[in-house]
């Protein structure tokens, strides 16, 4: 029993000393530590806003300020110039010319000193000028009605002898009319998918003629086309029960700046048979009320319709003449005289403007154009006979 108590004391005795020693070690602790330091104050935040220590992956450096780039230098002033600047928008008129001898074939070699170029009768100066042979962008529009065979069979002829002519850079597009126009074929470079749309026609439904319906939904239609089109119309000109009148008609015409419509006639045969046989009212298929006093008026119409947009009418006798009537029409539209000039008077009011052009020699004389044999050869200048000037600006 006394052994053990002398263990107990010992144990006791060491753990007061440790005891002693770990509190002195606190106390020393304690008094190391800066005074102003306190347990609730937080750590001031990196000023770079990384982290605090580099122990992360990155240290994002602090960015400089930088100065205000200066304002930009206002410009001197002149004396005697006003604080306000202007925008002059120049207008600029294309013409289309075609030359040509009397039976239709093309002159060529004429220079811009050939040419002059009047507008409301006061002279242009020509700005740009060139001649161009460039492939053609056409609308086949023919009249298919139940109103004759001949008629059809005559305007199919026509048709294909168009279609033989065409190259395989051209657009082409057909369409037909009666009571309302038909789109065929929209515009494609596939001449067999041409021919094929023409052959097509072949059972009419409806015995109307709306010639200025059908004219005036295809101007419309091709004037989102950009560049110069063509329109191959290809009619008797009778217009039986359009809408528009033919006021309406030929001022849409005039108002056109870059179509040029070229009309080809049909139906001359049964002018002149039906002036010797009672023709008229014989037969569903025979145009009714029709005299040759109405394919007269429609002559004058196809000749206007061609003058005012720079084509030739074409009245063939017999289809026999429609193989050079063709060959002249594309040979016109692929030859031609690009004149361009800005306007003296530019102002875009919607006026109409005429426009006339003439030939001259070097010498500002006439020019006369000789043949093979050096004879004096006669010659035709085709162009449109004028424009509105709200249009003058493409």
């Amino acid at each position: 029993m006394l052994q053990k108590e002398k263990r107990r004391r010992g144990f006791t005795l060491i753990s007061l000393v440790c005891l002693m020693l770990w509190i002195g070690q606190s106390l020393l602790s304690a008094q190391n530590q800066p005074s102003n330091s306190s347990p609730n104050k937080q750590d001031t935040p990196p000023e770079a806003g990384g982290p605090q220590t580099d122990v992360g992956p990155y240290a994002i450096p602090k960015k400089k300020e930088e100065p205000p780039p200066p304002p930009p230098e206002k410009p001197k002033k002149i004396d005697g110039m006003p604080d306000y600047s202007i925008r002059v928008n120049v207008p600029l008129v294309n013409v289309d010319v075609m030359v040509t001898t009397k039976d239709g074939q093309f002159i060529n070699g004429l220079k811009k000193d050939n040419f002059k170029i009047y507008e409301d009768g006061n002279p242009q100066a020509i700005s740009n000028f060139g001649q161009s042979e460039a492939p053609i962008t056409a609308v086949l529009l023919t009249e298919f009605a139940s109103t004759n065979y001949y008629l059809i069979n005559e305007m199919l002829t026509a048709s294909y002898y168009f279609s033989q002519g065409l190259k395989k850079e051209d657009y082409v597009a057909v369409v037909s009319y009666d009571m309302k126009p038909q789109i065929l074929l929209d515009f494609t470079q596939d001449k067999n998918a041409v021919r094929g749309a023409i052959n097509s026609m072949r059972i009419p439904t409806f015995s109307e003629t709306n010639l200025f319906d059908a004219l005036y939904d295809t101007l419309d239609r091709v004037d989102r086309i950009e560049g110069h089109k063509y329109i191959i119309l290809i009619t008797t000109g009778i217009d039986t029960f359009s809408k528009l009148n033919l006021d309406q008609i030929t001022k849409k015409v005039k108002a056109t700046h870059d179509v040029t419509i070229f009309p080809v006639s049909i139906g001359w045969y049964m002018r002149t048979y039906c002036e010797t046989h009672n023709c008229y009212g014989a037969g569903g298929m025979a145009r009714l009320n029709v005299t040759n006093i109405d394919y007269l008026q429609a002559d004058n119409e196809l000749n206007t319709f061609a003058k005012l947009t720079g084509g030739r009418a074409y009245f063939p006798r017999f289809q026999g003449e429609f193989p050079e009537l063709f060959h002249d029409i594309l040979g016109d539209v692929r030859n031609q005289y690009n004149i361009a000039y800005h306007p003296s008077n530019p102002k875009q009011d919607g006026s109409y403007r005429k426009l006339r052009v003439e030939i001259v020699a070097p010498d500002g004389g006439p020019l006369k154009v000789k043949d093979q044999k050096g004879k004096d050869v006669k010659y035709q200048i085709i162009t449109r006979e004028g424009y509105y000037a709200k249009n003058v600006v493409e």
